[in-house]
């Protein structure tokens, strides 16, 4: 296939996780009162439970897809994906419901993990790169539009049909799919699927200092965009009362992540991963930094359009940090690319999930507890990016990164 169909494919293959999270949140507070959940924090769980499935599962899908190819664990996991969405229309409890949103995470694992690894099967180095940020900057139109399209459904219905919506969307992308991708992986590379072969894989991972420091520095940035997901629905209609226009600010923030993704694919060839990313990441912990100090000490609480605005500067830089550093914890890995995409996508979705549903289970009714999670683990990100690259940043190894 050329290259426009294969970015938009795997783009829309990782969009189907963001969209069996960003599309539901609309209708949390319906979920929670349809299956009696009184405590607003513990509807949280419905995108936590998620996580954990998504994240757990990445660990199986890499030494598979390295066994058999990536075709078909990849179509395991989207009929997996499909058949629990469809489970949940039905669900008649809300402990139901979170086991059949694990499952659900089990299956989409393998959009994540193996998308990854197909794109490092065709690119390497500044071509990863730019290849991930044009994916991811199609990826990010779901989170603009699917919290609008949640909140259509639940205009003309219940919650019920957001979950009939996201079966007929997997689908779609598992047939085109299945119609039109052919197995990437070569032959040469393909490893056994014995013990001792995944424990050799997990070795070379997590001795590789670049890459181990990386997907932990990933890990911390992306419990950020956990914590802000869990808090959102809170944030913006608990306390800035927006309501149905809930969808349109969580838009704005996601379309300032889209751009930056944008703007990288096209500077990330000429100043490289670690300029870019490292660049970001101070620029991350200055916004966010300059926002915790005006949550802290501004009004009470900040203006929206404040709020807005400082959240979508930070969100830019996140645009420039998360596919950067994602290729750069692959980039030495090419070799065991199936098993190294499941060991840093269990870390940095595991990790990043406890540290999000520790910072939305912190929600106190302000927005202070997710401002200095933002700041917070963007410092800790930082000192892992030293570690890796010996306390110099903004140097590349060599031309191709």
């Amino acid at each position: 296939m050329g290259k426009v169909e294969f970015i938009v494919m795997m783009a829309l293959l990782m969009a189907l996780n963001a969209l069996a999270i960003d599309i539901m949140l609309p209708g949390l507070q319906e979920i929670g009162a349809s299956l009696g959940v009184e405590n607003e924090n513990h509807r949280q769980y419905v995108v936590s439970a998620y996580l954990v499935g998504f994240g757990i599962a990445q660990l199986f899908y890499g030494p598979l897809s390295d066994r058999f190819g990536r075709r078909l664990p990849m179509l395991i996991g989207l009929i997996i994906y499909i058949i629990s969405a469809l489970a949940i229309v039905a669900v008649p409890s809300f402990g139901l419901m979170l086991a059949l949103r694990f499952i659900q995470g089990v299956g989409s694992a393998a959009t994540r993990v193996i998308t990854v690894s197909i794109v490092r099967d065709v690119y390497g180095g500044r071509r990863m790169a730019e290849a991930m940020s044009l994916i991811m900057m199609v990826f990010m139109v779901v989170p603009v539009i699917a919290p609008g399209i949640g909140q259509t459904v639940m205009l003309v219905g219940n919650w019920h049909l957001i979950f009939l919506f996201i079966a007929v969307a997997g689908l779609i992308v598992t047939t085109w799919m299945y119609l039109r991708l052919p197995e990437t992986l070569n032959p040469a590379d393909v490893r056994p699927f014995t013990f001792s072969s995944v424990l050799g894989g997990f070795r070379i991972v997590l001795t590789t200092r670049i890459a181990l420091c990386y997907t932990i520095a990933s890990t911390f940035i992306f419990g950020a965009l956990f914590g802000f997901i869990n808090s959102a629905q809170q944030i913006y209609v608990g306390i800035y009362g927006l309501g149905v226009l809930f969808p349109v600010a969580f838009a704005a923030v996601a379309l300032f992540m889209s751009f930056a993704s944008f703007l990288n694919s096209r500077l990330v060839g000429r100043f490289g991963m670690r300029r870019l990313s490292h660049a970001s990441l101070l620029g991350f912990i200055g916004i966010t930094f300059l926002w915790l100090l005006v949550q802290l000490f501004g009004p009470q609480p900040m203006p929206f359009m404040l709020f807005l605005s400082l959240f979508g500067l930070a969100m830019f830089q996140f645009g420039w940090i998360g596919s950067n550093f994602n290729s750069l914890a692959m980039e030495p890995l090419g070799h065991v690319a199936g098993i190294a995409s499941s060991v840093l996508g269990f870390m940095s979705t595991v990790g990043g999930a406890a540290i999000g549903a520790a910072i939305g289970q912190a929600f106190d009714g302000t927005a202070l507890p997710m401002v200095a999670g933002f700041f917070s683990v963007s410092i800790v990100g930082l000192i892992f990016v030293l570690i890796g690259e010996k306390g110099q940043l903004f140097h590349p190894h060599n031309p191709r990164v």
